[in-house]
């Protein structure tokens, strides 16, 4: 069974406006979705798990970007393992913001 993506609007703009500054950040997030195809939870200390429920992982993980030459941006996914399905909740520069949105996270398993 295949992953499939899917991301949340707010996600969506915050990728479009991180993407106009950094460059390569669209081929990171590819790279990304192919890392977390095969190993979902990640693997080592860039994974952390914020959130748990039985079908449902949120994760906080660092996302490699070319650009910055470095992981100092963070994406918050969640993890559907009965669907086989990943959506991106939030992606921010760790320079703008320290945390991720706990609400937004909240919110978002009110929906799922």
């Amino acid at each position: 069974m295949t992953m499939s993506f899917n991301e949340l609007p707010e996600f969506s703009k915050e990728l479009k406006r991180l993407s106009k500054k950094y460059r390569s950040l669209s081929e990171d997030l590819e790279e990304f979705k192919r890392i977390i195809a095969v190993i979902p939870l990640g693997n080592g200390k860039h994974f952390n798990p914020l959130r748990e429920t039985e079908n449902c992982v949120v994760l906080k993980a660092r996302l490699f970007c070319r650009y910055l030459k470095g992981s100092s941006l963070r994406i918050i996914y969640a993890f559907h393992c009965s669907e086989q399905k990943i959506v991106f909740v939030e992606i921010y520069f760790k320079g703008d913001k320290e945390n991720e949105d706990r609400e937004r996270i909240k919110d978002y398993f009110k929906i799922a």
